[in-house]
């Protein structure tokens, strides 16, 4: 493929908004949680992917899971992306990517604690029709497009289950 044909591997805030506004749910479970986990764990042992995974809804954990060759330190970067996701109620990618088109970074101009935030892809938010941003989704072990991209699949096939 040229690279004139090839995707472009950093997708647009557009597309990033367009993905939100697509995967709006019309429902989220306990039961949904755990299908979704599922479908994220098996995703990640078909690619023999290192990664943690966590579900909330509001400030209860639904599902977790740590898949070999994650480590402590992806729980550690999920409550950071995480806390993004419930603060601006958007994906943590989209708001990296917001920064970025500001010419800045979220670290230089967010003024938030960067122990506590990370607008690193990965943590996406569960948005329910009529309810809003209901909860997150999150994936820590790859690199942060990857954590998105995997994360954004997993949410396409729930949807379309």
């Amino acid at each position: 493929m040229s690279d004139a044909t090839r995707p472009d591997p950093d997708p647009s805030i557009a597309e990033l908004e367009a993905q939100e506004q697509r995967l709006t749910l019309t429902r989220f479970t306990h039961d949904d949680a755990w299908t979704l986990g599922s479908l994220l764990v098996e995703l990640a042992r078909q690619r023999q992917a290192p990664v943690a995974i966590d579900i909330r809804r509001g400030g209860q954990q639904l599902f977790h899971a740590a898949l070999p060759g994650s480590t402590p330190d992806n729980d550690a970067w999920i409550d950071r992306k995480r806390r993004v996701v419930e603060r601006y109620g958007n994906s943590s990618y989209l708001v990296g990517a917001r920064y970025r088109a500001k010419d800045t970074t979220f670290e230089a101009s967010s003024r938030l604690d960067l122990d506590r935030y990370a607008a690193h892809g990965g943590s996406f938010p569960i948005t329910v029709e009529g309810a809003g941003v209901i909860g997150t989704v999150t994936v820590s072990g790859l690199p942060q497009l990857e954590d998105h991209m995997m994360v954004v699949e997993a949410l396409e096939r729930f949807r379309d289950s």
